[in-house]
């Protein structure tokens, strides 16, 4: 795709301990013809999105957490607008997912010139985006503690005890099994725009960002204390051989609750109002990554090549299309989704 005649990126400053401060992020954009909208304490980063998309912007950006990224694509998904997602975060996994450097933030600005363009999903719950997943139970019983946000392995295994120890309760979370089957408690449910891996190495990426499915896991522990049996699968990388533990790919989802549910929402702590209602939208989200980038997940580079699902293109040689799956090139050509 040609460059942006009008690009805006929202930039974060504060996100990722400074990390778009650290690189003069905001200089590298005017140095680019790129508008810089710097997002202020106070600021309505929803309202800074849809500011910049009614001055004209053609390309709308987001240098910050993977949050901000969700509410930033929902506004790009509702005008048609192309996004381009640049690291300034902490995990940064969306840009993980599509197979951005995650370590080269002034990088990711080439995408706001001649790019490569293809389809997302994104995921909702009750009408709020997501672009990861979102975590109830467990992680986002973790998540609202104040502390967490400063020391996020220290005070997660602090917590654990508590959570998983003798006397600990399932929290109350009822929703229907793959199996048609009712559960009304489990410690963990995790929802996801689309499914993550199921290997070691690959169970916190996502090989497709496009397969028009929710990924849901669930894991119910017995009472008492922590279940070696699933601790040792944990560890293992292979949660799926504990009997407790569900993995399934819906279009559609929801959870009920007698209460309030704590939900981490791309990481941001937020109570909701049951029933949470969960939906994909199949390609809402048009993103432009850099010529350059891979344009693959780790989990995707796992896959062996007759493997790959239709849409994960394997490596791509001048000349030879590698999938079916395409990207758009200045000058109408086609490139495989990895390019």
């Amino acid at each position: 795709m040609p460059g942006a005649a009008h690009p805006v990126l929202i930039v974060n400053p504060r996100s990722g301990d400074g990390k778009a401060e650290r690189v003069g992020l905001v200089h590298e954009c005017r140095a680019r013809g790129i508008e810089p909208a710097v997002l202020w304490p106070g600021d309505d980063v929803v309202a800074l999105a849809e500011a910049a998309v009614a001055r004209g912007a053609d390309v709308l950006g987001m240098a910050g957490g993977d949050g901000s990224m969700a509410l930033v694509a929902s506004v790009a998904a509702r005008h048609g607008v192309p996004m381009v997602v640049v690291p300034a975060g902490t995990r940064n996994h969306l840009a993980m997912d599509l197979g951005l450097d995650r370590g080269n933030v002034v990088g990711a600005l080439d995408a706001f010139g001649a790019a490569l363009e293809h389809p997302i999903d994104l995921g909702e719950v009750s009408g709020r985006p997501f672009v990861n997943n979102v975590s109830l139970g467990l992680y986002a019983r973790i998540v609202r503690s104040p502390e967490y946000r400063e020391a996020r392995i220290e005070t997660t295994l602090s917590m654990l005890p508590a959570l998983l120890g003798p006397g600990s309760r399932p929290f109350d979370l009822r929703f229907t099994g793959p199996a048609g089957e009712r559960h009304t408690r489990a410690h963990v449910v995790q929802v996801s725009n689309n499914a993550y891996g199921r290997t070691v190495r690959t169970l916190i990426s996502r090989p497709r960002l496009d397969a028009g499915r929710l990924g849901v896991i669930a894991v119910e522990l017995p009472e008492g204390p922590p279940d070696r049996v699933f601790l040792s699968a944990l560890a293992a990388g292979q949660p799926e051989r504990y009997p407790g533990f569900l993995a399934w790919e819906p279009s559609t989802f929801e959870v009920d609750s007698g209460e309030l549910v704590d939900a981490g929402i791309d990481g941001e702590a937020l109570r909701l109002s049951p029933p949470l209602r969960f939906a994909t939208r199949p390609g809402a989200l048009r993103i432009r990554v850099p010529q350059e980038a891979t344009g693959r997940s780790p989990a995707a580079r796992e896959l062996p090549s007759r493997a790959r699902p239709r849409g994960v293109p394997g490596p791509r040689v001048p000349g030879i299309r590698t999938d079916s799956a395409s990207l758009r090139r200045p000058g109408g050509g086609t490139e495989s989704l990895d390019g």
